[in-house]
């Protein structure tokens, strides 16, 4: 009987477990497909420029002194059209940039072409782990970490980082923090338009993960046409990364908030 029970114990765990996993597949494909066929056409455009974005990269990363002091080795995870791993590679640094968006990856590659830049298409949790000689830097920047499908996967990621680098490196992460929700009217959000192109967020919060409606309207031979596409990411808080962080052996030395978006930089002990 109790060897029934146990059985019947590891079935349900089992059963939990592939649920997860088809889960977390699904929100991958999900989103993949929102940026391919969504959002990727737009994303620099929305983003104001690769020439501005990039330059702000380069700045920050100046003035933080994230520039090579080892092997070199840097990777730029969620890297999209290149505006930090250019940055990057200006500075001196190796970079490895990762993308799961053939699109992103193909803009990219038409901005670094003149760097010693590796460009790899994947998940980014089975890169870090593919990770062979220990690096010094790692970042992922935007709104990358939200784009994980769990906060248990963005955990082993962190900590799959730290067991990647060498003393003394540093890890880079940017977010929003979403411990406040935003009600009603507020939840529409303008992000970017000129006279052809508007480009609108709608957020729809749960207990832990937001919806994202991205709403974009095209003018094309003085006609509106509307797109919509949808993607789900993570709800995280600042507080909760850094613990990870911290958890994982890093200790931060620097957290900034700038126009809603959180900057932890933690260097590795």
């Amino acid at each position: 009987m109790q060897r029934h029970n146990l059985h019947i114990t590891l079935l349900r765990k089992t059963s939990n477990q592939s649920i997860k996993n088809i889960s977390r597949r699904i929100i991958k494909l999900e989103t993949l497909k929102h940026y391919d066929e969504h959002l990727a056409e737009y994303y620099t455009w929305m983003s104001g420029g690769f020439e501005n974005k990039n330059q702000e990269a380069y700045n920050f990363f100046k003035e933080n002194s994230i520039i090579p002091f080892s092997n070199k080795s840097a990777y730029d995870f969620g890297a999209g059209c290149g505006f930090q791993t250019l940055a990057l590679a200006k500075l001196g640094f190796n970079v490895t940039a990762v993308d799961f968006s053939i699109k992103l990856i193909e803009e990219l590659k038409t901005k670094v072409s003149n760097y010693n830049i590796k460009i790899l298409k994947g998940d980014i949790l089975n890169a870090v782990s593919n990770i062979i000689e220990p690096c010094e830097l790692i970042i992922c920047m935007g709104d990358t970490i939200a784009h994980f499908s769990d906060k248990e996967s963005l955990k082993k990621f962190i900590f799959q980082c730290y067991a990647k680098q060498i003393e003394g490196g540093k890890i880079v992460l940017t977010l929003r923090d979403q411990i406040n929700e935003l009600k009603n009217e507020e939840r529409f959000i303008p992000v970017k338009s000129d006279d052809n192109t508007i480009f609108t967020c709608f957020l729809e919060y749960f207990d832990d993960y937001i919806k994202v409606y991205d709403i974009i309207n095209i003018r094309k031979n003085n006609q509106w046409i509307q797109k919509i596409s949808s993607y789900i990411k993570i709800r995280l808080t600042a507080e909760q990364v850094i613990s990870y962080l911290e958890n994982a052996g890093y200790k931060i030395t620097k957290k900034k908030i700038e126009r809603g978006l959180v900057t932890l930089i933690g260097t590795s002990v």
